[in-house]
């Protein structure tokens, strides 16, 4: 019996020693992710400020090229409204049919105004002509968006169920920590299909602008920049919070294989 315990009790050392080492790794890739982000954020923060002094060889705001692009495309019942919110920022929303632009962009008539203005009218595009796509996006933002925000619950859920009716077996609460993370995962795929979209409306933003005498070559190629750098930093960004969720969870699996090697040891 003693023999048993020891033998159990190294089972859940060489456990500890394999979590110990996928924490360190994982510790490694956010430092190098974050460090990667921080430069991509300063570059996309230069960039945006420096084309939002630039004034556009059109004279336009944002909300006028904006309002243009949706009118010459039948789409004269798309709103544009200006927006303070970190959360909406530049958008175009299907539901309540509403472009929402910076107040940075919305007056500005400046090369970012016409690369954001036009991005967002282009998605609105995409979704009156029935985009694949777009239509995948539209019925997979919610998860895309609330998503993420479900891993806690899950967890919760499951521990509270550990607890309540086996007794911290501590089983059932593993179960939903892996639960939880396939549904951060999907939502994370999800959102890079919807990055799929975002470079759609950029290519069609281009073109119309290119079309329609709005923008110079140079002009187009500034945009064609501040669009490159705005999708690094998206994939950028999810690839971090991913990381740091796999981090937060080998955090929990350690502190429950450390809990049940002391059971083990008593």
């Amino acid at each position: 019996m003693k023999n048993l315990i020891i033998l159990e009790g190294n089972a859940f050392d060489g456990v500890q020693g394999l979590i110990l080492v996928a924490m360190v790794i994982i510790g490694i890739l956010i430092i190098i992710v974050s460090l990667v982000s921080f430069v991509i954020s300063i570059g996309l923060a230069i960039s945006y400020i420096k084309y939002n002094r630039k004034k556009n060889s059109v004279g336009l705001s944002g909300e006028e090229v904006c309002r243009r692009i949706l009118d010459d495309n039948g789409l004269n019942h798309i709103k544009v409204s200006k927006t303070g919110s970190l959360l909406f920022g530049n958008s175009y929303s299907h539901y309540f049919k509403k472009v929402r632009l910076r107040r940075l962009t919305y007056k500005k008539k400046s090369i970012t105004s016409l690369a954001m203005a036009g991005q967002k009218a282009s998605l609105a595009i995409l979704d009156k002509e029935n985009d694949p796509d777009m239509k995948k996006r539209v019925k997979l933002t919610p998860i895309v968006v609330f998503g993420p925000f479900a891993f806690i619950p899950i967890i919760l859920v499951g521990f509270l169920i550990d607890v309540f009716i086996f007794n911290c077996s501590g089983i059932v609460t593993v179960i939903s920590i892996v639960l939880g993370l396939l549904f951060y995962i999907y939502a994370f795929i999800l959102s890079l299909m919807e990055l799929k979209t975002e470079k759609k409306a950029q290519n069609i933003a281009l073109e119309i602008l290119a079309n329609d005498g709005l923008t110079t070559e140079e002009e187009r190629e500034m945009m064609k920049q501040l669009f490159r750098l705005y999708n690094i930093e998206y994939v950028n960004n999810m690839i971090l919070a991913l990381l740091e969720l796999i981090y937060s969870i080998l955090e929990i699996a350690l502190r429950i294989v450390s809990n049940s090697s002391s059971s083990s040891k008593k």
